[in-house]
């Protein structure tokens, strides 16, 4: 409905399910969402030769990652790339498009919530289980 054309449970997935999948390629994009562990591991094991990597959530202070430093980099020339937020150039395009329609978000906010909610709408944003978008309204 979104424009995936196809979806997986992490419960599901992996690398040689990717192939399966993908004409026996691997992504030349993976963007980690989510500061879980789980997560980044299985973009390693996702990204195709001269792929990337955009790390898009920060991970637990203290974490660290094992790399296989040779692999990446010079076997298969992985470019690991990170980014937390846009530029104002972003933003206007991003809003440009939204505004448009070609870019439909309304379907990816699960939950409207009144200031009085704010509470209830981090618990749900930090429990990353029910939600994707939580958007709070002041004026409610």
């Amino acid at each position: 409905k979104l424009g995936a054309d196809i979806a997986l449970s992490a419960k599901d997935y992996s690398a040689d399910v990717l192939r399966k999948l993908n004409q026996g390629r691997l992504a030349d994009l993976v963007i980690v969402s989510t500061g879980a562990m789980p997560a980044i591991t299985a973009a390693f094991q996702s990204v195709e030769r001269g792929g990337t990597i955009l790390f898009f959530a920060p991970v637990d202070r203290g974490a660290q990652v094992n790399l296989p430093f040779n692999d990446l980099f010079w076997r298969t020339e992985i470019t690991l790339t990170s980014s937390y937020a846009g530029s104002p150039g972003d933003y206007k395009e991003a809003l440009e498009l939204i505004g448009s329609g070609r870019i439909r978000v309304k379907d990816l906010i699960t939950h409207r919530l009144s200031l009085s909610e704010i509470g209830s709408g981090f618990k749900l944003v930090t429990q990353a289980r029910d939600s994707i978008k939580v958007i709070i309204y002041p004026q409610r």
